[in-house]
Protein backbone atom coordinates (compact mmCIF):
# COMPACT_ATOMS: atom_id res chain seq x y z
CA UNK A 1 0.00 0.00 0.00
CA UNK A 2 1.20 3.35 -1.38
CA UNK A 3 1.03 6.42 0.99
CA UNK A 4 1.08 4.62 4.72
CA UNK A 5 3.54 6.27 7.51
CA UNK A 6 4.23 2.75 8.89
CA UNK A 7 4.61 -0.54 7.22
CA UNK A 8 5.31 -3.91 8.70
CA UNK A 9 8.41 -3.89 7.36
CA UNK A 10 9.32 -0.56 9.35
CA UNK A 11 8.41 -1.47 12.35
CA UNK A 12 10.43 -4.69 12.05
CA UNK A 13 13.47 -2.32 11.90
CA UNK A 14 15.08 -0.51 14.32
CA UNK A 15 13.95 3.21 13.29
CA UNK A 16 10.31 2.34 12.87
CA UNK A 17 9.77 0.31 16.03
CA UNK A 18 11.82 2.83 18.11
CA UNK A 19 9.75 5.79 17.10
CA UNK A 20 6.80 3.70 17.21
CA UNK A 21 7.67 2.62 20.86
CA UNK A 22 8.38 6.39 21.31
CA UNK A 23 4.82 7.65 20.76
CA UNK A 24 3.29 4.82 22.05
CA UNK A 25 5.18 5.13 25.50
CA UNK A 26 5.05 8.93 25.61
CA UNK A 27 0.78 8.82 25.23
CA UNK A 28 0.62 6.21 27.46
CA UNK A 29 2.88 6.91 30.60
CA UNK A 30 0.56 8.67 32.43
CA UNK A 31 -1.77 6.41 32.53
CA UNK A 32 0.35 3.69 33.63
CA UNK A 33 2.28 5.43 36.02
CA UNK A 34 -1.06 6.14 37.51
CA UNK A 35 -1.98 2.65 37.71
CA UNK A 36 1.72 0.89 38.18
CA UNK A 37 4.12 3.31 38.87
CA UNK A 38 5.14 1.26 41.72
CA UNK A 39 6.64 -2.45 40.55
CA UNK A 40 6.61 -1.01 36.70
CA UNK A 41 9.15 1.78 35.98
CA UNK A 42 9.11 3.18 32.75
CA UNK A 43 12.04 2.07 30.86
CA UNK A 44 10.34 -1.68 31.46
CA UNK A 45 7.35 -0.73 30.19
CA UNK A 46 9.13 0.62 27.12
CA UNK A 47 10.79 -2.75 26.75
CA UNK A 48 7.50 -4.55 27.21
CA UNK A 49 5.75 -1.71 24.31
CA UNK A 50 8.89 -2.59 21.80
CA UNK A 51 8.96 -6.20 22.05
CA UNK A 52 5.15 -6.29 21.83
CA UNK A 53 5.36 -3.95 18.96
CA UNK A 54 8.52 -6.35 17.08
CA UNK A 55 6.62 -9.52 17.92
CA UNK A 56 2.91 -8.28 15.86
CA UNK A 57 5.06 -7.31 13.18
CA UNK A 58 7.09 -10.37 12.57
CA UNK A 59 3.70 -12.07 13.22
CA UNK A 60 2.35 -10.41 10.27
CA UNK A 61 5.30 -10.54 8.10
CA UNK A 62 4.25 -14.40 8.11
CA UNK A 63 6.99 -15.66 11.01
CA UNK A 64 5.62 -19.13 12.09
CA UNK A 65 3.17 -17.54 15.71
CA UNK A 66 4.13 -21.46 17.46
CA UNK A 67 7.81 -20.77 16.42
CA UNK A 68 9.30 -19.59 20.31
CA UNK A 69 12.22 -18.08 18.43
CA UNK A 70 10.19 -15.32 17.10
CA UNK A 71 8.94 -14.69 20.94
CA UNK A 72 12.67 -14.76 22.10
CA UNK A 73 14.43 -12.56 19.44
CA UNK A 74 11.87 -10.22 19.63
CA UNK A 75 11.64 -9.44 23.31
CA UNK A 76 15.78 -9.48 23.02
CA UNK A 77 15.59 -7.13 20.88
CA UNK A 78 13.29 -5.08 22.69
CA UNK A 79 15.82 -4.03 24.46
CA UNK A 80 17.84 -2.37 21.77
CA UNK A 81 14.61 -0.61 20.41
CA UNK A 82 13.48 0.46 23.78
CA UNK A 83 16.62 2.19 24.39
CA UNK A 84 16.51 3.77 21.09
CA UNK A 85 13.97 5.22 22.61
CA UNK A 86 14.97 6.11 25.32
CA UNK A 87 17.27 8.32 23.28
CA UNK A 88 14.67 10.14 21.21
CA UNK A 89 13.34 11.22 24.98
CA UNK A 90 16.39 12.40 26.21
CA UNK A 91 17.02 14.33 22.65
CA UNK A 92 13.11 16.08 22.90
CA UNK A 93 13.70 16.66 26.32
CA UNK A 94 17.22 18.01 26.17
CA UNK A 95 18.17 18.53 22.39
CA UNK A 96 21.86 19.18 21.97
CA UNK A 97 23.24 22.79 22.34
CA UNK A 98 20.34 23.85 24.44
CA UNK A 99 21.90 22.07 28.40
CA UNK A 100 23.01 24.33 30.93
CA UNK A 101 26.18 23.46 30.13
CA UNK A 102 26.39 24.90 27.02
CA UNK A 103 23.83 28.09 27.94
CA UNK A 104 26.56 28.41 30.74
CA UNK A 105 29.72 28.12 28.33
CA UNK A 106 32.36 30.65 28.96
CA UNK A 107 31.14 31.26 32.61
CA UNK A 108 33.34 31.74 35.81
CA UNK A 109 32.38 29.24 38.75
CA UNK A 110 30.40 31.60 40.38
CA UNK A 111 28.01 31.69 36.85
CA UNK A 112 29.35 34.78 35.54
CA UNK A 113 30.47 35.53 32.71
CA UNK A 114 34.29 35.60 31.86
CA UNK A 115 35.88 38.84 31.40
Amino acid sequence: MDGQLFTWEALSAMGGASLLTFFVVQYTKSLIDRFAARWLPTDLYAVIVASLILITAQLALGADPADWRVYVLSVANGFLVAAAAGQMHRKAVDPPGASSGAQNAGAGKDGAPDA
